[in-house]
């Protein structure tokens, strides 16, 4: 267990690692950085930082020693990188965790055999593979990189008569995993946490819309019946459970069916605060990042209870320029970033929107009363 002053070392430098360092701070603990961008956002507010490549093994071992516990804001950590890390300190969550969710074939495999449902899958190593799981999975179906893919990157959607080797040479002709195609209803997320004791926490399951494979809003409560969230919290322990997971983590997953066959099914597991859990800073008792700093501390999880109907939307690119409007626009909170260009399909922020009550719940766009 930490004490207050303690000092959290946190591997990536992004909005994610920003927004755990500031809820760090409102707890009595420091936190030192390591990111190998020099304009990282979350150098403005951590206390010291480090601007060093993830392989750079003697800056690692000065990061190791100024710091009582280490965690990761981004799941692509070179898995050398943690195990070095871990010799010398505390990590959390553990490179387990990081080893199963870096390869999608490895983390659904993992997923099937505690016995839990996920789309159909095939491992790709070639275009005989590739032809292979097409056979087995029919069409259409995703070709996923098994590494390094998120925000639609490094995957390709292939439909019945397309031509298989233009989707192979489309991926760079790298180890891949075929998925079956999902005919879901909607997608949520479940972001819950868990501390080495086993302790558990889950937020409410979140309803979430993307535009263009970047989330675009998250919306709690989900439309969900009460069965199938009870199934996606069950599921999110499970995980927690087998992983031995220190910290806060997100499970996104499909809805499908409806009425009493409703249920959902495993997409991906992220190692990390997420996305979809930013709208717990305004409309949660206890927000993501706080959550993930008490579990990795050693500290009581907090209360996950929402505050209201509450909606995030993310600011991409020019989006954030309308800052000023947003806010100005009542029941708006606005979490802006520190990034210095607006580039295209870039996260520059977010906003949450809180609607506390019936009369105040069309403060969320799309929400009836």
């Amino acid at each position: 267990m930490l004490k207050p002053g303690s000092v959290i070392g946190i591997l990536g430098g992004g909005q994610l690692g920003r927004m755990i360092a500031l809820a760090a701070a409102e707890l009595g603990l420091k936190t030192r950085i390591l990111c190998p961008d020099k304009d990282s956002p979350a150098f403005h507010v951590s206390e010291s930082h480090v601007c060093a490549p993830y392989d750079d093994f003697a800056a690692l071992e000065r990061f190791a020693a100024g710091v009582d516990v280490v965690t990761y804001e981004f799941e692509n950590v070179p898995l050398a990188t943690a195990e070095f890390l871990a010799a010398r300190v505390p990590l959390r969550p553990g490179a387990k965790a990081l080893a199963i969710t870096q390869d999608r074939l490895a983390e659904k495999s993992f997923v099937r055999d505690l016995g839990i449902e996920t789309a159909p899958f095939a491992a790709v190593d070639d275009l005989a593979g590739l032809e292979a799981g097409v056979a087995a999975l029919g069409l259409p179906a995703v070709l996923k990189t098994r590494r390094f893919g998120y925000d639609g990157k490094g995957q390709v959607m292939i439909r019945p008569d397309e031509d298989l080797t233009a989707a192979w040479h489309a991926l760079g002709r790298q180890s891949a995993i075929l998925e079956g195609f999902v005919a879901f209803v909607r997608e949520v997320s479940v972001v819950a946490a868990r501390r080495a004791d086993g302790a558990f926490q889950a937020f409410d399951v979140t309803e979430n819309v993307h535009r263009e494979h970047i989330l675009h809003t998250s919306t709690v409560p989900a439309t969900l019946s009460a069965g199938a969230a009870a199934q996606a919290r069950a599921i999110a322990r499970a995980i927690g459970d087998a992983l031995d997971y220190e910290g806060v983590f997100a499970v996104e997953l499909f809805v499908v069916g409806c009425g009493a066959s409703e249920r959902v099914i495993v997409n991906e597991i992220a190692p990390r605060v997420h996305n979809s859990g930013h709208w717990t800073q305004d409309g949660a008792v206890t927000s993501q990042f706080e959550q993930h700093v008490r579990a990795i501390a050693g500290w009581p999880l907090g209360e996950v209870s929402r505050l209201g109907r509450a909606q995030m939307t993310n600011l991409i690119g020019a989006d954030v320029h309308d800052w000023h409007a947003l806010l100005a626009e009542p029941g708006t909170h606005v979490h802006l970033y520190g990034k210095d260009e607006a580039r295209a399909g870039r996260k520059m922020g977010h906003v949450v929107r809180v609607g506390r009550d019936p009369e105040t719940c069309a403060n969320i766009p799309g929400e009836g009363c």
